[in-house]
């Protein structure tokens, strides 16, 4: 059995007199893409931010690699938030070479890493430019190079298709799959529940702050007599407070 890279216990959140997320135990594992699905409000931003530790705790335990993740072991750990936020007028080359001495690369190979994805991405020739002359969708692919650059062994994706066309979608889906394939462990929340049924191996899904549903896909489909995710996930959310209740 893989020693699971991300563990949560019985975690609990509460902001002021609202409770977000209620006793909340869930295990990520080296090199699988974990689904960590809700609506909007359901918990699941608030759950990643106490995973990095950018919210304390209210009770539980959230540990990445055995630890409580910390600004000195943060390096493991690449993030893909929704909402985008890098410098516009720095030019891309220079802003991913940035981030990957942040995690603890030399300048050299954060620069011949940042090379190589921007190849991969066909963004080779927009080394030179400013991030706000790309596109939505370009500057889209550099936030992606950011969070992979230096080989993370947690990637945690918010949203990552969120805007893209179809080929640039497909691009960014095949490189999640080849992190799979080479270990990295990915939590990937999305609203498309066909990129789960691509890409998932495990799911949550998170109602109220509450998990109302976990484990394989398999397992799942089988639980809710169902034949997709999206079914189980429109059930969930449609099912009445007394309904759930039971």
């Amino acid at each position: 059995m893989k020693k699971p890279i991300v563990s949560v216990k019985n975690y609990s959140l509460t902001i002021g007199d609202k409770k977000i997320v209620k006793d909340l135990s869930f295990e990520v594992l080296p090199g699988e893409v974990f689904a960590f699905l809700g609506a909007n409000g359901s918990g699941k931003t608030s759950t990643i931010r106490s995973l990095l530790g950018i919210y304390e705790t209210t009770s539980g335990e959230l540990l990445v690699n055995g630890k409580k993740l910390t600004p000195e072991t943060a390096s493991i750990v690449g993030y893909l938030p929704e909402e985008r936020g890098l410098y516009t007028r720095s030019k891309v080359l220079d802003t991913m070479t940035y981030f990957g001495e942040l995690k603890g690369m030399s300048r050299d190979d954060a620069k011949k890493e940042a090379l190589a994805y921007l190849e991969r991405v066909d963004l080779a020739d927009k080394a030179g430019v400013t991030l706000k002359k790309l596109s939505g969708g370009q500057q889209q692919k550099v936030q992606l190079g950011v969070a992979i650059i230096g080989d993370p062994k947690l990637l945690i994706l918010d949203e990552p298709t969120k805007g893209l066309d179809p080929v640039n979608r497909k691009l960014l889906l095949n490189i999640v799959d080849e992190l799979q394939q080479s270990g990295t462990a990915v939590i990937y929340i999305t609203h498309l529940m066909e990129e789960v049924e691509r890409l998932a191996d495990r799911v949550l899904i998170l109602k109220d702050g509450h998990s109302r549903a976990y484990g394989t896909v398999a397992k799942l489909k089988k639980d809710f007599k169902s034949q997709s995710i999206e079914d189980i996930f429109v059930s969930i959310y449609n099912e009445s407070s007394a309904e759930a209740a039971k």
